[in-house]
């Protein structure tokens, strides 16, 4: 019988086919359902924050509270120095749209007075974490570095004095020194954290002293250390006594707060120049707190 001619043609164009249906499972090709990193869904990246600058510190801070808070302004008679008390000495800044900060310090009859007033923008650079959070997160960070004492709630809900009856002996050494931060990161220097570890045992020595302060009329816990819920998206303050010596003692209270993308920080401190008298408790805080809300005020925060 005689065989059928061989076409090669028609070879090829079955080796094709075999080769097409075997093709989707072997020799490492992807199949449509298993495409990794989903390119087809595309991730929206995190907000960024409400503020893209930073104020100008020194100026943030007008005369008339500066004439509150540093009442040996108006003692100076010399005008050329009473100006340059008013302008303020800045802090170091290598980024004025990320940190920014400024102090001042006047000397009057009664007291010397010290104010810094500091400002950070914070920047995610995590895509998928927006400014808010990532400020959000650092100031945790901070309030939990103040160690505000929790509050004493008694029975029918009210909350209570603290034991100690001083509202900064249970503040921890946050703000004891009364100094602002070293550098314009405002991180304190070893010598300034072991100041600060030295004064807070002197504060929670000097309890008895501290709680003359506050006023006679004022519940403990409207000034101890406590969060604030009227002042930015989260706020607190902080108040803290130290002495060191025979030297009178110096209150140091601390207001800090976080609107969006920017945190800022305000300490205000007074010296008495009269031994045995206490800078007092609630009228510090009243008017480091004003200026915490003029300063969020202007910010639109």
């Amino acid at each position: 019988m005689q065989r059928k001619a061989y076409v090669p043609g028609v070879a090829a164009l079955m080796a094709a086919l075999l080769a097409g249906c075997t093709g989707g499972s072997g020799g490492g090709a992807t199949a449509d359902d298993s495409n990794p990193g989903e390119p087809g869904v595309v991730t929206e990246a995190a907000q960024p924050g409400k503020y893209r600058t930073l104020p100008e510190p020194c100026g943030a801070v007008g005369h008339k509270a500066l004439d509150s808070l540093l009442p040996g302004i108006e003692e100076i008679t010399d005008e050329e120095q009473r100006a340059k008390a008013y302008a303020g000495e800045p802090t170091l800044a290598y980024d004025t749209d990320r940190k920014v900060g400024c102090r001042w310090k006047v000397e009057s009859a009664e007291a010397t007075d010290h104010l810094f007033v500091d400002f950070e923008r914070v920047v995610s650079y995590d895509s998928a974490v927006s400014d808010d959070s990532e400020a959000e997160q650092l100031f945790a960070q901070q309030v939990e570095a103040a160690d505000l004492p929790e509050p004493v709630v008694s029975e029918s809900g009210s909350a209570e004095d603290s034991p100690t009856g001083d509202p900064s002996a249970s503040s921890g050494d946050s703000g004891a020194s009364g100094e602002p931060p070293s550098g314009a990161g405002g991180t304190p220097s070893p010598s300034s954290t072991s100041s600060s570890a030295s004064s807070s045992t002197s504060s929670s020595a000097s309890s008895s002293s501290s709680s003359s302060s506050a006023a006679p009329g004022a519940p403990l816990t409207e000034v101890q250390p406590r969060l604030l819920d009227d002042l930015g998206d989260e706020a607190f303050v902080d108040d803290a006594l130290s002495s060191s010596g025979s030297t009178a003692k110096r209150r140091t209270v601390t207001v800090a707060f976080r609107t969006s993308n920017v945190m800022v920080t305000i300490e205000y401190a007074e010296q008495s120049a009269t031994l045995g008298v206490v800078p007092d408790s609630e009228e510090m805080q009243d008017m480091a707190r004003k200026l915490a809300s003029q300063l969020a005020d202007s910010m639109g925060g």
